[in-house]
């Protein structure tokens, strides 16, 4: 089904207006109205990116967020790559290398400090 752009994008607007409206107006946590809100926000924002694909093969900078991608986190599925990783590391477990960083230090305040 080819839909217009411009017609997908005022369907588009709209939706956001009403997720707003919505969201503003919850009555707690697991509001039915946002849920369906949101719900239509997701099929407006694909009908918009599909039609502008299908006329001028261009799309959005959007992705939509998929509930099963974060369920999968969650049970350890393709955990993504944390570069932050904080390691413990036991003082019996160094090496007489492991020092460096204590010899550089005690040289450096040795140059630093007034004779």
């Amino acid at each position: 089904m080819t839909t217009d752009p411009r017609a997908a994008l005022d369907r588009l607007v709209e939706a956001l207006e009403a997720h707003l409206a919505a969201s503003s107006a919850r009555r707690g946590p697991s509001d039915a109205a946002v849920a369906r809100a949101y719900d239509t926000l997701a099929d407006a924002f694909e009908t918009y990116d599909e039609a502008l694909y299908a006329a001028y093969e261009e799309t959005t900078p959007f992705e939509l967020y998929d509930e099963d991608d974060d369920e999968d986190d969650l049970n350890g599925d393709d955990e993504p790559e944390d570069d932050d990783e904080v390691v413990d590391i036991d003082e019996d477990d160094l090496t007489p290398t492991d020092d460096f960083d204590d010899h550089v230090d005690d040289e450096l305040e040795d140059r630093l400090s007034p004779s």
